[in-house]
């Protein structure tokens, strides 16, 4: 087969496969000599981004960090956002206290930040306190006397009443009795209650004396009776009053030590002003002492309920405490489910229930970022049920509301806490990759109003002789900072080459700092092993070399399927309408190519193009629109002026599982027409690329990978030096091959080709020039292309003669 001249004009030189990093350029011998990198290399974008939607005081500039994981969002974000947080104020401390008016609606208190757990502390020191002032108050020889003489002026009155009572009744000779029904009337005779029979045999007038004696009597009883319960009524009062004195007194100078140091807060002094007033009219609660009962288990309960509830109305729930902060709180929530965001109400077990109070209210992720920042990852937060929808909720009433999941799917009737709301000033940041912030943007109506500020990070940077130096600071930053052993120059070089790698593009370095930092605490581990006291080039080499390991068990599966014959591909010959095409696996993070038979046969037909994996449902929309393409082309190079009188069909062999993309579309074209044409396509030769309907190449992705995985396979079948991969020019920017790879082109064992149309790349895959289209408007006698539409010509007549009526029969 003769050698085109497109075999050798299209040929690649060894620079072009490979950008190395000359280490010469450094002026160090290892990173120790280098200063830690202050700032984010190439994130100009991001960073600006993420400073403005800090600094902005208004609403709804909260910011979105969106970029792929791996990249240092979260790390470029604490850092800014502790900046930031440093030059502002502390936020304030809340707390909850008792509601004396309504029990079951907690009260929030806002103080300066460091006077809450101040207060917390003033007002259990004063229940301790009370517990022994005011029982000592109420047992002091003062308060008896007044309580004696309280009681005393009662009964003097009482007894009074009764006594001028008996002294009338006694004049008319009547006297008063207690029974068990009561006080009682009957008359006497010297001294001795008459009996009935004895009162029956006294005259009439007696008897009628008597009688009205005693119902006069009895009136004045029963208005003394009913004048009693006044008298009590009256001594209660003063008792309670003097009780308020006494416990006034006591209490004085206690809450005047703990109202003094809150002067300067109102909200403080009207709580303090009620609790004042709730221990004055509940004094008894501390005189109570159950531990006197004769009942030892009755004396153990009471005492318990008495010791863990009677005094926890006065105490004070430190829900956030903002003591010894430096500037703006900055919180991290790793898990924002809707309790961890918002708060809880915690409950304890009490005599077989489950009760709660203010002081089991606890503070969630915003209480204790608010005044400051709150960062999220915004995926875990969507998968938490209810957890965005409350966070948007509070961020547009601007206030925290604790909310249960029962209570926002409306299900509890249980009569619970009703915590008053705190007002909310925060900034949330949230992190996510970018197809999650563009859903949101598109489904969700509150998600630009409330997250109006995108801060977009960077893949990848720059590979610019000033890129490499601060890349090589970065190296050294991340070393330092896990406490790894410096880097020597050869090694920080390979490490920019192995970025240029993971970025796909030789002028370009990617930006995923944690596979860089993977990679260095790997290449530490192996420097130990190997007892350097630096890490070398070849302990870079050697890490590299074992994550490829570790991950590539599935490649080497495949590439033993085909040293076997199990799967087909050829590496030498050439055969009609077959080419290698080449794909990209990514299982478990690891991406790695393997070439794969495409076959093409024609016939006579209507102009289609047959995708059988999309007959069967394996093809994907992207694939089969590369297809479709095809026949595009077909028939505005071949089939202007008449029609495309072709049935192709294309399939990928021995593919049992889903075809995606448009990266074989090249391939396919090049097997249609080698089987119109037919002239064999040399099998040492695999091709990837997209096609447009112009015939021109299209950028593909995962060219490193593809021209790698047929060179393995190649290297297992014997390089001849006729192999090798052809791709689309435009990705010669992107070639970043091993240095085996690169190796073996240099010794003239594998090549690579850079196509701009599928005509050269049919030069190449054939040894057959593709020809162009004349001034006469025919291809060159003898072309591939004069081949095709010679073939294509005979189609459309065989379809003529086909279609045309009999000899001698009707039309």
């Amino acid at each position: 087969m003769p050698e085109p001249q497109a075999l050798q004009a299209n040929l690649l030189p060894v620079a072009s496969l490979r950008k190395t990093c000359d280490a010469s350029q450094f002026d160090f011998r290892t990173t120790a000599e280098l200063k830690p990198l202050l700032e984010f290399p190439g994130q100009t974008r991001a960073i600006q981004a993420v400073q403005f939607g800090l600094k902005m005081p208004h609403e709804g500039y909260n910011l979105f960090a969106l970029g792929p994981m791996g990249v240092g969002k979260q790390s470029l974000v604490r850092h800014f956002t502790q900046a930031q947080a440093q030059q502002e104020p502390p936020a304030p401390d809340w707390v909850y206290v008792h509601n004396f008016l309504e029990p079951h609606k907690p009260q929030a208190l806002r103080l300066p930040a460091g006077r809450g757990a101040e207060l917390k502390e003033r007002m259990e020191r004063l229940v301790e306190e009370l517990r022994v002032a005011i029982p000592a108050a109420f047992e002091s020889e003062d308060y008896r006397t007044r309580r004696q003489i309280i009681d005393e002026e009662f009964k003097q009155k009482q007894q009074a009443s009764f006594d001028a009572l008996q002294a009338e009744a006694n004049q008319q000779g009547i006297a008063i009795i207690r029974t068990p029904m009561g006080m009682g009337l009957a008359p006497v005779r010297e001294r001795e209650i008459i009996t009935p029979e004895a009162f029956e045999q006294l005259p009439e007038e007696e008897q009628k004396r008597i009688q009205e004696a005693m119902e006069a009597l009895h009136q004045k009883l029963q208005a003394i009776l009913q004048q009693a319960p006044q008298w009590e009524s009256e001594r209660r009062q003063k008792i309670r009053e003097l009780n308020r004195e006494v416990t006034r007194h006591a209490i004085a100078h206690l809450l005047n030590g703990v109202r003094e140091p809150y002067h300067d807060l109102a909200e403080v002094q009207s709580y303090l002003e009620v609790v004042e007033q709730d221990l004055i009219e509940n004094a008894g609660q501390f005189l109570a002492n159950p531990s006197e009962s004769e009942n030892p288990l009755e004396a153990a309960l009471g005492k318990m309920l008495a010791d863990s509830r009677s005094f926890d109305r006065y105490r004070v729930n430190l829900l956030v405490d903002n003591a010894g902060s430096q500037g703006a709180p900055v919180v991290e929530e790793d898990h924002p489910a809707l309790s961890n965001l918002l708060g809880r109400i915690e409950y304890r077990a009490q005599l077989g229930n489950l009760v709660t109070d203010f002081t089991l209210i606890r503070p969630g992720a915003l209480h204790r970022a608010n005044g400051g920042y709150l960062i999220l990852d915004a995926r875990r937060v969507l998968l938490q049920p209810y957890a965005w929808e409350e966070l948007k909720r509070a961020l547009r009433a601007k206030e925290i509301q604790i909310r249960s999941v029962s209570d926002v799917l409306g299900l509890s009737s249980t009569v619970t806490l009703q915590p008053a709301p705190i007002p909310l000033r925060v900034k949330v940041i949230l992190l996510g990759d970018r197809l999650l912030y563009y859903l949101l943007s598109a489904y969700d109506p509150d998600f630009l109003e409330l997250f109006k500020v995108a801060a977009d990070f960077e893949e990848a940077l720059e590979r610019t002789p000033e890129g490499e130096q601060a890349y090589a600071r970065l190296i050294a930053s991340l070393a330092q900072r896990e406490q790894l052993r410096p880097l020597d120059k050869e090694a920080v070089a390979r490490v920019i080459e192995h970025g240029s790698r993971l970025a796909a593009d030789a002028h370009k370095v990617s930006a995923a700092l944690e596979a860089l930092l993977d990679l260095l605490r790997e290449a530490d581990h192996w420097a130990a092993q190997a007892q350097h006291e630096v890490i070398t080039a070849q302990d870079i080499e050697q890490a590299i070399a074992q994550q490829i390991y570790r991950a590539s068990r599935v490649q080497e599966r495949l590439q033993e399927a085909v040293r076997r014959g199990t799967l087909l591909v050829d590496t030498s010959g050439a055969r009609v309408g077959q080419i290698n095409g080449l794909s990209v696996l990514n299982l478990g993070g690891y991406s790695f190519g393997h070439p794969t038979r495409i076959t093409a046969r024609v016939r006579l037909g209507k102009g289609e193009v047959v995708d059988i994996e999309r007959e069967v449902e394996l093809g994907g929309p992207l694939h089969s629109k590369g297809v479709l393409i095809l026949a595009g082309f077909l028939g505005e190079r071949y089939a202007r002026e008449r029609p495309l009188s072709l049935s192709a069909s294309l399939v990928f062999e021995q593919s049992y599982s889903g075809v995606e993309g448009d990266s074989a579309s090249m391939a396919e074209l090049c097997a249609i027409l080698s089987a119109l044409a037919q002239v064999p396509i040399r099998q040492g030769i695999a091709i990837t690329g997209s096609v447009n309907q112009h015939g021109q190449a299209q950028p593909i992705g995962g060219v490193n990978e593809k021209i790698e995985g047929f060179f393995e396979v190649c290297r297992d079948a014997g390089l001849n030096g006729e192999q090798g991969v052809i791709i689309p020019r435009a990705n010669v920017q992107h070639l970043m091959l091993r240095p085996e790879v690169v190796e073996a082109v240099a010794r003239g064992q594998f090549r690579v080709w850079a196509v701009d149309s599928v005509d050269e790349a049919l030069s190449i895959l054939t040894g057959l020039e593709a020809g162009e289209r004349g001034a006469d408007g025919r291809f060159p006698e003898g072309s591939l292309n004069a081949r095709v539409e010679a073939q294509l010509m005979a189609f459309a007549e065989q379809v003529r003669a086909f279609a045309a009526p009999p000899a001698g029969g009707n039309p």
